[in-house]
């Protein structure tokens, strides 16, 4: 890995890890000093991190963490949506021993965590993971890891809204039980449920926007 690619991957990390706030400026010479490297690789990085939609440029602010336009937010939800529906449709078909263990003791962690909202948000990215992975469809489970850390920052949003772990964890349940009991469309209508976000859910989302930091 060259060292902008690494570069790439840590400020990645701190935009979905929260670390870095949604239209946060990145501004290219205090990050080379930070990272002890020239203004060139933090270049580079930015570029390719511009390429996933993680930042963009605004003139007169230079870099920043995006925020998009609430249209653009419900299209990549409703894609996500569609997305992890198809997982968990092929998860519920084609359910390994293994995979039932382990969705099993990731809904036991969420729970465990499901009163920090970091922790469990932590225990949700694993507990999604798992369902992308049974579905044995490697293309499709690499598209929706993509999307999900795409769309990190504004899911660790929702659960930071009131009563919304507990209707998450919930949520999660009922999913996983779809998909033990190998019930495929059940398992797709609660998962796509589950992630998209619409009415008061959406209008909870676009106030975490304008304030990421109240809650």
């Amino acid at each position: 890995m060259s060292r902008a690619q690494d570069l790439r991957q840590t400020i990645e990390d701190e935009i979905v890890e929260g670390r870095l706030a949604l239209g946060a400026r990145l501004d290219e010479v205090q990050l080379a000093a930070r990272f002890g490297v020239s203004r060139t690789p933090i270049r580079e990085a930015l570029l390719q991190l511009a390429v996933s939609g993680l930042v963009e440029t605004k003139p007169r602010r230079g870099t920043i963490v995006s925020s998009p336009e609430p249209h653009n937010l419900v299209a990549m939800f409703e894609t996500m949506a569609e997305i992890e529906a198809a997982c968990g449709r092929l998860a519920a078909r084609r359910l390994a021993a293994s995979d039932r263990e382990a969705l099993e003791a990731a809904l036991a962690a969420c729970a465990a965590a499901s009163d920090d909202c970091e922790a469990y948000y932590a225990e949700n990215y694993v507990f999604h993971g798992l369902i992308y992975r049974a579905s044995r469809n490697a293309f499709l489970a690499e598209q929706a890891l993509t999307l999900h850390r795409r769309l990190a920052p504004y899911r660790r949003l929702q659960l930071r809204v009131r009563q919304r772990l507990p209707q998450s964890l919930a949520e999660h349940r009922a999913i996983v039980e779809a998909i033990l009991v190998g019930d495929d469309a059940l398992a797709a209508e609660r998962l796509r449920s589950h992630v998209l976000v619409q009415g008061d859910r959406f209008a909870d989302l676009v106030a975490g926007l304008r304030a990421p930091d109240a809650a």
